[in-house]
């Protein structure tokens, strides 16, 4: 054994709390941590790689030097941007014992991550109001869920039409429609990678004011179709979370040959508030539906499942034929339902925030979010300067500048405030914006109060520069 390994080996648990009194550290210093911290835009050289290197704890100490001060605080309760959660402290756990152990949960040769993620999916299907009917997977994350979905809805259209997919190709299938109100740009992507092509897409009206579907429009759209179609529903779209009615759309098939796949990445979780559940009534209809893990959930980077109804299909997709393996049968393994061959335990980490916390605590983070984004767009409303583009439906606040809101002037007060709170942009209404997405599981009254105090103070500052003149105080 080469001699920095047997070391390390040696002095492991040494190490090993040295790592963890690091983690202790850095989790302990986000509430002051900048959220993004200066260091992070700054140019970084590259080390050459080392021939003869020294050892775990001397690339500890480098970490601590050259890339910890650099790293955002994504992991903390005013990190706005994207939908991004944190780790709860069980998920973190669970995370870490997923590294320990290290397995790659693919065969049934070796069931015991298999059987672990089952019961998973089983509690997950459960949380979001899921029939039995609904089979699950874990996957890397909402771009993967969509591309999986839409890759088992790709081989419904040649069940359809009397062709194989996934063993004659696409071009069997002719042209494809993708029918959507206001699809995330993964589905986009997911349709290129599928061969089916961006353009496949077309774009159905929404709602006068609204993200969510025209469910007349759409009709209008499936009865101008040339035979079987897709329709991509959502449950809560990433600039106001709206949501479809999916109910609606859904009693479009009894008339209408279609797949209906739903992309419910984060708004899946209304499902836990009593006061939002009706917001995903009829998502148990869907063929395929796609939630994200690492968002509301709070487990780490990566993590997401994807459920169907039609696992059958999914194995003609994926099945990956190998003297090693074992037949599909009528419970394929999991390297038979995923592009990965090689499928880490990421459930494990929502195993363990579940059985830790159960329905009732990942419902108080789910309302607490959402009455912290509600307060932000009180405050985002008083604020000199700034103008609410949106109601505040669920967990995410989108909001522009009163006056000339260019994507340049939008950027400098992103740039203004992130070093107590980092909000992303884009595009609502025709105008640029800036939205805050609600998800961590630390965020509280206080990091929401802080940050409309911080977000005042910035606005001031980028209106007197517009207008030529210093505020007061600067």
């Amino acid at each position: 054994m080469h001699r920095e390994l047997a070391a390390d080996l040696d002095q492991l648990p040494a190490l090993l709390e040295e790592a963890r009194q690091r983690a202790v550290d850095f989790l302990g210093g986000l509430d002051d941590r900048p959220v993004i911290p200066e260091e992070a835009g700054r140019p970084t050289p590259s080390e050459p790689l080392r021939e003869d290197a020294d050892g775990l704890r001397a690339a500890l100490a480098e970490f601590g030097e050259r890339w910890e001060p650099r790293l955002s605080a994504g992991a903390g309760p005013r990190y706005f941007g994207f939908v991004t959660g944190g780790a709860t402290p069980a998920a973190l756990v669970g995370d870490w014992l997923t590294a320990t152990a290290d397995q790659n949960s693919n065969s049934s040769l070796d069931p015991a991550g298999q059987h672990l993620e089952r019961e998973t999916v089983g509690w997950l299907r459960e949380l979001f109001g899921l029939s039995p009917a609904h089979s699950g997977t874990f996957v890397s994350g909402a771009t993967q869920s969509n591309t999986v979905g839409l890759a088992i809805a790709r081989e419904w259209l040649g069940e359809r039409l009397g062709v194989d997919v996934a063993e004659d190709g696409v071009a069997a299938l002719g042209r494809v429609r993708v029918l959507s109100g206001s699809a995330h740009s993964s589905v986009a992507k997911a349709l290129s990678v599928l061969g089916l092509g961006r353009t496949a897409l077309t774009a159905v009206p929404a709602l006068p004011g609204r993200e969510a579907v025209d469910v007349a429009a759409l009709e209008r759209a499936l009865a101008g179709a040339d035979g079987p179609c897709v329709v991509v529903a959502n449950a809560g779209t990433v600039n106001t979370v709206d949501f479809d009615d999916l109910r609606a759309i859904a009693a479009l098939r009894e008339r209408y040959p279609f797949w209906l796949h739903v992309d419910a990445a984060f708004g899946a979780f209304a499902a836990l508030s009593p006061h939002h559940t009706e917001l995903v009534a009829g998502l148990d209809r869907a063929d395929s539906v796609c939630v994200d893990l690492h968002k509301w959930l709070n487990v780490p980077y990566d993590s997401a499942v994807q459920f169907t109804r039609r696992r059958d299909l999914q194995a003609r997709v994926f099945q990956n034929a190998a003297a090693y393996l074992g037949p599909v049968g009528d419970h394929p393994d999991l390297v038979h339902l995923t592009p990965e061959n090689s499928h880490r335990l990421r459930a494990l980490a929502a195993w363990f925030t579940l059985r830790a916390y159960g329905r009732a605590g990942h419902r108080e983070i789910v309302e607490r979010n959402v009455a912290g984004a509600r307060a932000l767009g009180a405050a985002v409303e008083a604020i000199d300067g700034l103008r609410l583009l949106a109601p505040v439906r669920l967990n995410v606040v989108c909001f522009t500048l009163t006056e000339d809101p260019t994507p340049e002037r939008l950027a400098a007060l992103a740039s203004e405030l992130s070093a107590e709170a980092f909000l992303t942009p884009t595009r609502y209404a025709g105008l640029p914006a800036l939205r805050a997405a609600f998800s961590n599981w630390r965020t509280t009254e206080a990091d929401v109060r802080r940050t409309a105090a911080a977000l005042s103070a910035a606005t001031a500052v980028i209106t007197s520069a517009h207008a030529g003149r210093t505020p007061p105080g600067a």
